[in-house]
């Protein structure tokens, strides 16, 4: 009996020496949850469930190997793919593409394959939720997700819609009149002497084709006759050109106008008054450059229709410098994959030359009401069991879930120093039950040698 007793010591105590052991030889693995062995005693029990009360326990037995799933240690990288949770959940993974098995992972050491899918060292692809255009999720159901793909490496170009100058137009330049005429000179962008000041801003068509708009301004004589009447003071013209072999029925190296005479006016204390892109009637500020499709102005590109509202909106006239004080434009040209990046939320976005970054997936999270009775299948990663509970689906940083850090990987958690103090323990435990089987054999030996 004593033997048998001394034998489940050593048992227990070389099962306490190999978790110990498996610990510390994964104290590198990336999301490795350390494991500790739990005992229990052992006792004879009768056939009614009970023990005498001067019953001697018959040794220890390992009721189980329970892991660890307390935070790992952040460790900072330089691959945006690299990804680890802060806090509970697990990464959501699929063994195939086309699988609807669902593992689970702490190990976030991403890549893309071959294919453009984001995928695990083990080839395991990443599961997403799929997301609308300002990245909102639909549904929180493992069953919607799906392995994430990187879209193709060129980016849909967006149309010129809006485009906003703010200048400030000296107030002393000199104004400029018909000399022959006394009217008001038509600007001519071949000769200089016809307008005061320029500036130009890159816009785009549908086909992501840059174009070139200058804008001319030109500072109207008080006594430039309009209609037979003088303009006044604060009065100017703005004219808007491209280059004439960028348009349908344009050449080359010629300005082609969009804009001819477009008349701004401003009040005493500098301020815009009104814009007006036809002095005829009675416009208001903005104007609008269309290019048709078969009219007028069309791209040779054989872009789409398209029309831009050119804005003057906080444009000035004071006795400071010609300058442009904020100049926007909406719209971009067709742009390549540069890389991903990926939020405190899971939100994973495609970055483009073109300066977008286009919404492609959240990454979905899976936790359990009992992890621990989750069941290990090697490489850092675990499966659902009936004792783990259903798998409880969610975003990051929502709920019970804990955040996403892009450009870092959760180390494990092993406390080496604790596992080396714990195998001098484990040693001793063997080294003393083995002193226990030893002293056992002594007293064999001499019941047998009596005589």
């Amino acid at each position: 009996m004593s033997f048998s007793t001394a034998l489940s010591g050593l048992n227990a105590a070389t099962a306490d020496l190999n978790v110990k052991s498996n610990n510390i030889a994964n104290v590198n693995t990336t999301g490795f949850k350390m494991s500790r062995a739990e005992f229990g005693d052992v006792f004879a029990v009768s056939a009614f469930g009970s023990t005498n009360q001067t019953a001697i326990g018959s040794g220890a037995v390992l009721q189980n190997v329970a892991q660890q799933f307390n935070q790992g240690n952040l460790e900072f990288t330089d691959n945006s793919l690299d990804l680890a949770i802060s806090g509970q959940g697990f990464f959501a993974l699929a063994p195939e593409l086309d699988s609807g098995e669902v593992i689970y992972s702490r190990a976030g050491e991403f890549g893309v394959d071959k294919d453009g899918y984001i995928v695990s060292n083990e080839g395991w692809y990443l599961r997403t939720f799929p997301v609308d255009a300002q990245g909102n999720i639909s549904a929180t159901s493992m069953n919607a997700t799906s392995p994430i793909q990187l879209p193709a490496s060129v980016g849909a170009p967006e149309a010129t819609t809006e485009l906003k100058i703010a200048t400030n137009l000296p107030s002393t330049s000199d104004g400029i009149i018909d000399s022959g005429t006394g009217g008001i000179l038509a600007i001519d962008p071949t000769d200089d002497t016809t307008y005061s000041y320029t500036t130009s801003a890159t816009i785009y068509d549908s086909l992501g084709n840059e174009h070139i708009v200058t804008t001319y301004y030109q500072h109207i004589d008080e006594a430039a006759l309009d209609g037979g009447v003088p303009v006044g003071d604060n009065q100017w013209q703005m004219a808007a050109y491209v280059d004439g072999g960028e348009v349908k029925g344009g050449t080359a190296g010629v300005p082609f106008a969009l804009e001819t005479d477009a008349r701004i006016s401003f009040n005493a204390d500098g301020t815009l008054n009104q814009v007006d892109a036809d002095p005829s009637t009675a416009g208001i500020d903005p104007i609008n450059l269309s290019f048709t499709d078969g009219g007028a102005t069309e791209w040779m590109s054989g872009a789409e229709t398209q029309t831009i509202t050119l804005a003057l909106t906080g444009s000035t006239q004071n006795s400071g410098s010609f300058n442009v004080g904020a100049l926007t434009v909406n719209g971009f040209p067709t742009g390549r994959l540069t890389g991903v990046d990926v939020s405190e939320e899971g939100l994973i976005r495609a970055n483009y030359s073109n300066g977008q970054a286009i919404p492609i997936g959240k990454i979905a999270m899976g936790n359990f009401a009992n992890p621990q009775a989750l069941n290990k299948i090697g490489s850092t990663a675990w499966k659902e069991t009936t004792d783990s509970g259903p798998v409880i689906a969610g975003e990051a940083a929502t709920g019970s879930f804990g955040q996403i850090q892009a450009g870092a990987l959760e180390t494990s958690n092993v406390d080496l120093t604790a596992e080396l103090v714990g195998l001098i323990t484990a040693q001793r435990n063997f080294q003393a039950n083995s002193k226990a089987i030893e002293t056992n054999n002594a007293i064999t030996q001499t019941i047998i040698n009596l005589r």
